[in-house]
């Protein structure tokens, strides 16, 4: 396979959507790391995802949404813990773990009963949403295990031959990984990332003061 890298414009992004609805895989910029992408709604995208970044099919992905809206499509609930979380933190490195709606299909979320969700702040991911009009389902543009990338060209040397487009949006801002946080009667970090743990609780003391 012959992988394109281009810029992430505007036309690019559109162009990368169409492959994405197509059922292709395309690598693109947040402000964390590079991602790895495929249509939620394409259960055989969502296979052809793990088997080219080789990932243990045990391993649940996320989902990136455009916003509260398209996230409560994807949910069972919507608790008032995860409305204050997001109105203060999306969009941004925060990913979100709720009950999983049966519009997430079984790949997605390797079998699980939850799914993981997060607005980004970027514009090339914010773009593809949009123009996809559903979930992308992500992890970072990399083989498993090794570190995840920061730049085009380290998603080229690790994918190209694999995918059918690398938008290069140029470095990532961040450079960390998104901090993941479930939700249920209280709100627990299941991994620290770029949005500090002191954030998360200031808000929610305030929040209780």
């Amino acid at each position: 396979m012959d992988t394109r890298r281009l810029l992430a414009n505007e036309a690019n992004v559109a162009a990368a959507a169409r492959l994405l609805a197509a059922g292709e895989l395309v690598a693109f910029p947040t402000e964390t790391v590079y991602g790895l992408g495929a249509s939620a709604a394409r259960a055989d995208a969502v296979t052809a995802l793990f088997r080219v970044k080789q990932r243990p099919l045990d391993r649940p992905l996320a989902l990136l949404v455009a916003g509260e809206e398209m996230a409560r499509d994807y949910v069972t609930v919507w608790p008032p813990l995860a409305r204050k979380l997001a109105r203060a933190f999306w969009p941004g490195p925060l990913t979100m773990v709720l009950p999983r709606s049966a519009r997430v299909n079984d790949e997605v979320a390797a079998g699980g009963d939850t799914v993981a969700l997060r607005a980004p702040n970027h514009a090339a991911a914010q773009g593809l949403v949009a123009q996809l009009g559903g979930a992308i389902a992500t992890p970072s543009a990399n083989l498993f295990g090794a570190p995840a990338p920061l730049e085009a060209a380290a998603v080229m040397a690790a994918l190209g031959g694999r995918i059918s487009l690398v938008l290069d949006g140029g470095r990532c801002r961040l450079g960390v990984a998104s901090t993941i946080v479930t939700i249920a009667e209280e709100v627990r970090i299941l991994r620290h990332g770029a949005i500090d743990a002191a954030a998360i609780e200031a808000l929610l003391a305030a929040d209780s003061a």
